[in-house]
């Protein structure tokens, strides 16, 4: 019998320790870690480094959650939604009259700028939108006409289907409309087309005659940004509306979203505008 007891109080006294240790690991936890699940975000290359940045700050608070970022273009981020092959699509245009009848809820998440770009040799820094247009449907196509040297202007284009071309096209009305009210991409054929961001600076930097578009989050000092009627191409002139060719990030969904999902737009719609605001234009 006092065995028996002796075997309880030690028991007890076991239960007890381990009871107190587990109230102080559970203080220690951070708050919002029990949060498990995942989440896939498909959708357009600009958006897609973003979305790292942000997906990987989300992870670190909630460390049982994991998200998978693709690229694919912004067509492929709306037919993501649409079809819920992703939990998210990333778009960086807006959403097309003919997609809106797909009932996505949109989230912008940031604003960025497009920027023209030309080599750092290039004595050219100011053109106009109708200037730009007629480089890009090959209206123009010697750089004398519109100021600089006597050369053949090499035009860098995306690839159809990019979110940075659908919204260059348009803004700068590259794409118009035909006698019947379709919409037709006049880019010239002679474009040299590239699948990313990067594939055009790449290009740009190394042609000196070359001239393209990419996102103002990817600026840096391998191209120079050509001023669009006067006006920079800076996050601040694009949110106060003064330059003319920029667009909204946009994440997108379909129907009922997880718990997961939830939480993580609130984190990118709050907190994660500081990150946002690093290089593009917060929506705050």
């Amino acid at each position: 019998m006092k065995k028996f007891l002796e075997i309880s109080l030690a028991l007890m006294l076991t239960i007890g320790l381990l009871g107190g240790c587990g109230a102080k690991e559970e203080a220690k936890v951070p708050e919002g870690s029990t949060l498990s699940g995942k989440i896939v975000i498909a959708g357009s290359t600009s958006v897609q480094p973003l979305s790292e940045e942000l997906a990987d700050a989300f992870t670190e608070k909630y460390p049982e959650v994991s998200i998978e970022v693709q690229g694919g273009g912004s067509s492929v981020g709306v037919k993501s939604a649409k079809e819920k092959i992703a939990d998210m699509g990333a778009s960086s245009r807006a959403v097309k009259e003919s997609e809106k009848e797909y009932g996505l809820t949109e989230y912008v998440i940031a604003k960025d700028g497009i920027a023209v770009v030309v080599n750092p040799s290039n004595k050219v820094d100011d053109l106009s939108l109708e200037q730009i247009k007629k480089i890009f449907t090959g209206a123009i196509t010697n750089w004398k006409e519109v100021g600089g040297a006597d050369k053949e202007i090499t035009v860098v284009s995306r690839e159809d289907g990019s979110g940075t071309r659908g919204a260059f096209v348009e803004i700068t009305k590259v794409l118009d409309e035909n006698g019947e009210g379709k919409k037709i991409d006049n880019t010239t054929k002679n474009a040299l087309v590239q699948p990313s961001t990067g594939a055009v600076k790449q290009t740009v930097a190394n042609t000196p005659d070359a001239i393209g578009y990419i996102s103002m989050g990817g600026m840096d000092d391998t191209v120079k940004d050509v001023k669009v009627e006067g006006v920079s191409a800076t996050e601040e002139n694009a949110k106060a509306g003064t330059y003319k060719i920029s667009r909204p990030f946009l994440y997108l969904t379909n129907g009922e979203e997880s718990e997961v999902v939830k939480k993580y737009m609130e984190f990118v719609l709050n907190e994660g505008q500081e990150i946002v605001k690093e290089e593009f234009i917060s929506v705050k």
